[in-house]
Order: structure tokens, then C-alpha cells, then sequence
């Protein structure tokens, strides 16, 4: 039996929610998303996934899994810090995101 390919052992998780900036291409959005990936935060201990989905209406939603909420908060802390995630956050409208963290409880 193949395993899902998302984390299921994660505890912690960064949930935020955004909308593109005006005139900010999807394609290329997603490209900072997996450069940011491969040079960040799959070199962050405690870092077990990442995931962006889509909604009808045009919001996205920005997963990041983690071994603990804590964990989750400490990488994202770093995210300001690092020129992957920059580059990545230059295509967020930043006046439509809502970030929080959360702890799986079952």
C-alpha cells in the first residue's frame, strides 16, 4: 500500500491564507513556492511538508507541517530572514493575509 505523500505524523502546523498581488502570475508564484522548498525549509529541522491549495474564490492557503507548533512558529519566524521566502512572499498581497499556528490534537 502506497503512504499519502503528506505528512501524517505532523503536531504542528503554520495555516495562512492569502490572495495574489494584482497583475502577480500563479506560475511563477508557485516556482518561489518550490525554490523556497528546496533552498529553506527542507533544510529546517522539524520541517516535515509544505503544501499550497487554492479555493473557488481565489484565496490560496499556505500549509506548513511541523513536528510541533512551536517548531511551525520558529521556521516561520525565519521566513524574513531567508532571500527564498522573500522572493516568494513578493507575489502575496500582504493586506489579505491571516496567518495562525495550530496544534494537532488527534
Amino acid at each position: 500500500m502506497n503512504k499519502p505523500s503528506f505528512p501524517i505524523t505532523f503536531t504542528g502546523l503554520e495555516f495562512g491564507t492569502f490572495r495574489l498581488k494584482t497583475g502577480a502570475s500563479e506560475t511563477d508564484m508557485l516556482a518561489a513556492a518550490k525554490s523556497m522548498e528546496d533552498e529553506f525549509l527542507n533544510r529546517e529541522e522539524g520541517f516535515l511538508g509544505h503544501a499550497i491549495l487554492k479555493g473557488n474564490d481565489g484565496t490560496y492557503v499556505d500549509l506548513a507541517f511541523a513536528t510541533s507548533q512551536a517548531k511551525a512558529e520558529e521556521i516561520c519566524g525565519r521566513w524574513m530572514q531567508n532571500p527564498h521566502a522573500l522572493a516568494f512572499l513578493e507575489f502575496i498581497d500582504h493586506t489579505s493575509t491571516n496567518i495562525g499556528f495550530w496544534t494537532r490534537l488527534q
